[in-house]
């Protein structure tokens, strides 16, 4: 049974983030991970002991709650062009409808209701707020997605070790392109208004 990987505490609070509105506003509470003693990519079991996440972080822990509660644990990697980052969500479905949960530091690529029809449709509305600091360039270019029970085996729930295997196999997956090189050349910069909202953050690393 999923209930006897976990203790007591970490198993009443997974059954306690019942829903993704919920799931999301436990995310929301955490602080950042900056990952300031090095590159890491802790299992759900370390989120909840060590109290912080980045974005893979977070959405590996939504898609775990998400399952405790009867569902599948998707992941979808959202990939940019090579001088910005991936961001990663969790995905979630309603009235046959995806929606997204979202672990970020900024004010933008955050919570997306499930209002979407398609996956697709869902990936597009991040696409004008993903654009780069300096500049305003936007670099949203593709998306893949991932089950995660496909690595219950190598226990990425509860690993106490990092689990890159995660990443490595999401970021090599073959990913969907939602815009090509024609549309890329006229691509409008972001405005300065837009750039400067982008300056706002939820954590401050210390």
């Amino acid at each position: 049974m999923l209930s006897d990987q976990f203790t007591n505490k970490e198993w009443k609070l997974l059954k306690s983030l019942n829903s993704p509105a919920k799931i999301q506003d436990y995310l929301n509470q955490l602080p950042t991970n900056f990952e300031l003693s090095g590159d890491e990519c802790k299992s759900p079991r370390r989120v909840m002991a060590e109290g912080n996440a980045h974005c893979m972080e977070g959405a590996m822990l939504a898609a775990l709650a998400l399952r405790v509660h009867g569902e599948r644990p998707l992941l979808l990697d959202l990939s940019s062009r090579r001088d910005d980052d991936d961001h990663i969500v969790t995905l979630f479905k309603r009235h046959n409808c995806w929606g997204g949960i979202s672990k970020t530091n900024h004010a933008v690529l955050r919570y997306r209701e499930p209002v979407y029809r398609t996956i697709r449709e869902l990936v597009m509305s991040y696409f004008h707020e993903y654009f780069l600091q300096k500049g305003g360039a936007k670099t949203l270019r593709c998306y893949a997605t991932v089950d995660l029970s496909r690595f219950d085996k190598k226990g990425w729930m509860t690993s106490e070790e990092n689990v890159w295997y995660v990443n490595e196999y999401l970021f090599a997956l073959p990913h969907t392109y939602i815009i090509d090189q024609k549309q890329i050349r006229s691509l409008r910069r972001a405005d300065p208004i837009e750039i400067k909202a982008g300056e706002i953050l939820e954590w401050k690393s210390k």
